[in-house]
């Protein structure tokens, strides 16, 4: 056996076999879904291009505008899903996946991304005293960039976390949702990223030294990802059949096409699917604050929730949560440390990407759930209750808006995170040797099942 192979598992939930080569010409349905998709997600970069290079704009209704636009990332996730599930056998899987994830999340830079750009550029209104010139923002976008990153965040882990434990336990009736131990490498990198995020609302502000420590972290964690063998190959079903089906480089060539098209797609699609949902918003009065931290992120999440929805509905959890455990991964390191980068670059400055009290205390909130999150899955599981406890915590910040009050949010989080760490210095053990054994054997047969001392939270 080769070094880095493995024998498949007797716990595995899927079985490893190499896809049949006659499938090709078999599987009519699925090649016209493949064909479906492409063409549903093609109008987005189409018209996109042609609203950029001015040959013609799209006059319609802002939330007509939103709707293709969405579709055209929910057919892109699609896309996504059926490629990786091919991509896990021909490159490392924990890479697959990390990758499809950062694809994934393009929306939410791009939208994040677009307000630190401007910022630089924009005035601040409350020093003005004449009337204000029509490049003054209130809110400043660099607030706004900040608000979209947090907002963002704290929808994955209340959101989109509980939703994969509601489809596990639906689907199971078990009460504990395992994760693999595979990801508890990555955990721990997200531990260490939040700790050090706790600094950024004392200090005020995002430099490049928070770009270079974020960069790295990321970089260590993308190069662990990359360690893992790929998995043994799948017998696929559906349209990842007949892509599983074809010659090697034929089958690599299709995932690369894939994997680049519907980045193109999400790209394309992020920004006037973000402002055609601000907008719908603006015309019906809902603040643009509230739009920026809520709405957008909502609309720039949905690939990946989409994603991971889809893998945990076909009995998946485990590569939904790995999905979604990459993402606040590389949006609580990559997103953030790329904040002050695109500031500095646009403004042709070194000073750092200052913002105000209100974005601290909303930084604060977003770093301590992410501290109860790491604490959660220590145990390398996600039990009923928490999963009630994350989503129930994010439900209520809408309703108490008061900066207090969100301080006072923070601080529950925190004493929840030592209460389940406490309760949890059992599986402390277990958990570093999992981190261990993911470092010095990435391909170790152990790691990707369910811890065997577990209990129901």
């Amino acid at each position: 056996m080769a070094a880095g192979d493995r024998e498949p598992d007797r716990n595995d939930e899927v079985s490893f076999v190499a896809p049949s080569r006659k499938a090709g010409g078999r599987h009519v349905r699925e090649w016209f879904l493949l064909a479906g998709a492409v063409i549903v997600a093609l109008p987005a970069p189409v018209l996109r291009l042609a609203d950029v290079t001015g040959i013609f704009h799209l006059d319609v209704p802002v939330y007509v505008e939103a709707i293709i636009f969405g579709v055209a990332i929910f057919s892109a996730a699609t896309l996504l899903t059926w490629a990786a599930e091919v991509a896990e056998t021909e490159v490392s899987a924990g890479l697959a996946l990390v990758v499809l994830a950062l694809i994934a999340v393009l929306p939410e830079y791009a939208v994040d991304l677009v307000f630190a750009i401007r910022a630089p550029h924009v005035l601040e209104c409350k020093d003005i005293v004449e009337l204000l010139p029509p490049g003054c923002e209130d809110p400043h976008p660099r607030n706004l960039a900040i608000a979209n990153m947090t907002g963002g965040n704290r929808l994955l882990v209340g959101l989109a976390w509980p939703a994969i434990f509601l489809i596990f336990y639906m689907r199971t009736k078990i009460s504990s949702m395992p994760v693999q131990k595979s990801n508890s490498l990555g955990i721990l990198f997200l531990g260490l990223a939040t700790l050090y995020s706790f600094s950024i609302p004392l200090r005020g502000h995002l430099s490049l030294i928070d770009t270079a420590i974020m960069f790295g972290l990321f970089g260590a964690y993308l190069f662990v990802a990359s360690r893992s063998p790929p998995s043994h190959e799948r017998e696929f079903v559906g349209p990842a059949a007949v892509i599983g089906a074809m010659s090697r480089t034929k089958r690599r060539a299709a995932v690369l096409a894939i994997f680049a098209f519907a980045a193109a797609v999400i790209f394309a699609a992020a920004e006037p699917f973000a402002d055609g949902l601000v907008n719908t918003g603006k015309s019906v009065g809902v603040d643009e604050f509230i739009l920026v931290q809520w709405v957008a992120p909502l609309a720039s999440e949905s690939p990946e929730f989409i994603l991971a929805g889809m893998l945990a509905l076909r009995g998946r959890h485990d590569a939904g949560m790995t999905i979604l455990i990459s993402s606040k991964i590389n949006q609580w390191t990559l997103l953030i440390g790329s904040l002050p980068l695109a500031f500095s670059i646009s403004g042709g400055t070194l000073s750092p990407l200052e913002f105000d009290a209100r974005q601290s205390e909303e930084l604060f909130l977003t770093a301590a759930q992410s501290m109860f999150a790491v604490a959660i899955l220590i145990s390398l599981s996600l039990g009923r209750w928490e999963a009630i406890l994350l989503a129930g915590l994010f439900a209520t910040q809408f309703v108490f808006t008061e900066g207090t009050i969100r301080v006072a949010f923070g601080v529950v989080y925190l004493m929840l995170a030592l209460a389940v760490l406490v309760r949890d210095i059992p599986h402390f053990r277990p958990f570093l040797s999992a981190a261990k054994d993911t470092w010095t054997d990435p391909g170790g047969s152990g790691l990707s099942g369910v811890p065997e001392d577990v209990a129901d939270p």
